[in-house]
């Protein structure tokens, strides 16, 4: 059933319950003096009270136990219509239909209901609450049918007759509107609905707050979208809210405000989906918050609300290098290069250990990433292979990296892993000079006798 469908159609029944008590009265005192049939347009004839009375008693059996005969009560319902209805004054007319709405509404028949309504509303002389009632039944019902225009039409004929509002009708006519997709007219009624039902002392709830910032989001009113969240927030401190207030925000190009809402919510313990955890902690990052950032998604890794995949782990990754926090990168860097199915995990590794002056492990690292293969940029992991072993002294080594470097990649890569081969020769023929003044300053004190 649809939200329309759930309108509270239970008062409708009460309603024409109560509407029969007053025509009952009249027939107390007109049974002694009415004629049998009755032509005026305010009472009942006899033999119409009579069979009334009978279908009222199969509708409502006096003693509680006994269970109603709406079967029975319909029979004589469509028997009295057929035998007289075209014979009866309008009040007599009136009362009829009333049961049959009666009968329709307690069976849930609301297209039936639909038909009688309108039926009376033809009634010239149907009395003025009576036709307010129907006006307002129909709102109701045509909405639970989804017939949102018929329903707004009747609502809104119930507002011309009425020298009343009331909260319920407001409340419809809203509903009608927004299904209709015409969000600037239901937003003039379901402030009135709200605001009335406050006058009237009543107690108004976060949905009904929640609606009004629904169409406020509709027309892109952020505004006062801004303004009605944070009187929810204080109202009802629901955790919706608080996240409203961040989407608001940013609808509002208002960055800062953004990320500090986000993370009031994550600081009261509501943050629980991967999205806003990867979001509050990557928007941390942005405004130079990055190893806060950090912490923040890997407590959502740790609580398992953040999946541990290779996007995730890199993207933490990634946020402590920003932070210089190599040994806390190294953690999920290492994770993720099993988990990754190219070389690129292993690349990151291997540049974490080269920053960190682990050079031998940062040689291991780069070969894994090469043997691996299919990296995003073969060419500048072999060149930091090359950098890791001119570290280690291995000239051998890393002028061939080097050299694989300049032919795995384009023209600038080129250039750059040409530079550094000389610079390999530099740094060889630096170590080899040292090396050979080293080796001569041994042999010459090798020629003095020890000391005694």
């Amino acid at each position: 059933m649809t939200i329309a469908k759930k309108l509270k159609l239970g008062f409708l029944i009460a309603a024409f319950v109560a509407a029969m008590m007053p025509a009952q009265l009249v027939l107390a005192g007109d049974e002694q003096r009415a004629p049998p049939e009755a032509r005026t347009s305010g009472t009942l004839g006899a033999q119409v009270l009579r069979a009334i009375t009978q279908i009222q008693e199969m509708m409502q059996p006096e003693d509680e136990d006994d269970e109603p005969d709406l079967a029975g009560a319909k029979a004589e319902l469509d028997e009295l219509y057929e035998r007289r209805f075209e014979r009866m004054n309008d009040f007599e007319k009136s009362t009829v239909l009333s049961f049959y709405t009666n009968y329709y509404l307690t069976t849930e028949d609301y297209p039936g209901a639909i038909g009688i309504y309108e039926q009376m509303l033809d009634i010239e002389t149907l009395r003025e609450d009576t036709r307010l009632r129907t006006y307002r039944s129909l709102g109701q019902l045509y909405a639970a049918e989804e017939e949102w225009q018929k329903s707004i039409d009747n609502l809104e004929a119930w507002r011309d007759l009425s020298i009343e509002e009331d909260t319920i009708v407001f409340r419809n006519l809203a509903y009608g509107h927004y299904q209709m997709d015409s969000i600037v007219n239901a937003l003039p009624h379901w402030l009135d609905f709200m605001n009335l039902s406050l006058d009237l002392g009543m107690e108004l709830g976060r949905d009904d707050y929640g609606f009004l910032n629904g169409l406020y989001f509709g027309l892109e009113d952020y505004e006062s979208a801004r303004d009605l969240t944070k009187t929810m927030i204080v109202k009802f401190d629901d955790r919706r809210d608080w996240q409203n207030l961040s989407a608001i925000y940013a609808g509002l190009d208002n960055e800062d405000r953004r990320v500090q809402s986000l993370n009031l919510y994550y600081l009261k313990g509501f943050m629980e989906d991967e999205v806003r955890f990867l979001n509050l902690g990557q928007s941390l990052a942005g405004i130079d918050a990055p190893y806060t950032g950090a912490k923040i998604i890997q407590e959502g890794l740790d609580g398992e609300a953040v999946e541990a995949d290779v996007d995730n782990l890199t993207t933490v990754t990634q946020m402590h290098l920003m932070a210089s926090e190599y040994a806390s990168a190294l953690v999920p860097a290492l994770v993720a290069a099993d988990l990754d199915e190219t070389g690129d995990g292993w690349d990151t590794v291997g540049y974490i250990h080269y920053v960190m002056t682990n050079y031998e492990e940062s040689v291991t690292a780069f070969d894994a990433a090469i043997e691996k293969g299919d990296l995003s940029n073969e060419a500048d992991t072999l060149l930091f292979l090359s950098r890791a072993h001119l570290e280690l002294r291995n000239f051998d080594e890393a002028e061939a990296a080097a050299r694989q470097s300049s032919e795995a990649g384009d023209e600038r890569a080129t250039t750059a892993a040409q530079n550094f081969i000389r610079a390999i020769d530099g740094r060889r023929t630096f170590h080899n000079t040292i090396a050979g003044r080293k080796a001569d300053a041994i042999d010459f004190y090798e020629s003095y006798p020890p000391l005694r």
